[in-house]
């Protein structure tokens, strides 16, 4: 009898720590929307910036491929590799969860007004072709943590090591080219977390 009530190497569950993602995300988006405003950027924020955008680490030409982690191509090239693998589930959520980061995001851009670093503040080193429309937040920064947070439990160790580098990669290459400021970046992440989070809800996903 007792064979019987063990868990299903395979099976899928939802969990709080699911739920913490959900409200962990919302939260943190909500607490770095506070800050922002239209016309000026915080003393602090500023500083970060420049910190980031004012060296010179890498040629441009390799930094912009790390920045298209951040794509919305990549959302159905993950998909298509998950289901490569036969991993249906995982397929799925990386869809929706891209997908609907993607779009919500817009909403969000829409709802709080600020534009690129380049409007906002004097000697910003722009990389690349400038970025236009609105700053606040960053797709990229939230489509790739949506797909981290999404395709977390079926990562091993190593996968979520890369993961967690290529995020973050992310989102220091969209500061560093000007193309956002950083709490356009980490309201971008805590957007992706909390859709992911639900995502994960809604789907399930592995013990």
């Amino acid at each position: 009898m007792r064979a019987r009530t063990r868990a299903l190497p395979g099976r899928l569950v939802r969990t709080g720590g699911d739920a913490a993602l959900l409200a962990g995300g919302a939260v943190a988006l909500v607490l770095a929307s506070l800050p922002v405003e239209a016309t000026r950027v915080p003393a602090a924020e500023a500083a970060v910036f420049r910190a980031v955008n004012g060296v010179d680490v890498l040629p441009f030409a390799l930094v912009w491929p790390v920045m298209q982690l951040g794509n919305l191509l990549v959302v159905p090239a993950s998909a298509l590799l998950a289901a490569a693998y036969r991993q249906w589930r995982l397929a799925a959520g990386l869809l929706l969860a891209g997908a609907g980061t993607y779009y919500v995001a817009k909403v969000v851009k829409r709802i709080v007004e600020r534009g690129r670093p380049d409007g906002l503040l004097t000697d910003v080193v722009i990389r690349g072709a400038a970025a236009a429309g609105r700053g606040y937040l960053s797709g990229h920064a939230a489509v790739v943590a949506a797909l981290l947070a999404t395709a977390w439990p079926w990562l091993g160790r190593r996968g979520r090591i890369a993961g967690l580098a290529a995020a973050t990669a992310v989102c220091l290459t969209r500061v560093h080219v000007a193309a956002h400021l950083p709490l356009d970046v980490v309201a971008g992440a805590a957007l992706g977390v909390a859709v992911a989070g639900g995502v994960r809800l809604l789907l399930g996903r592995p013990r």
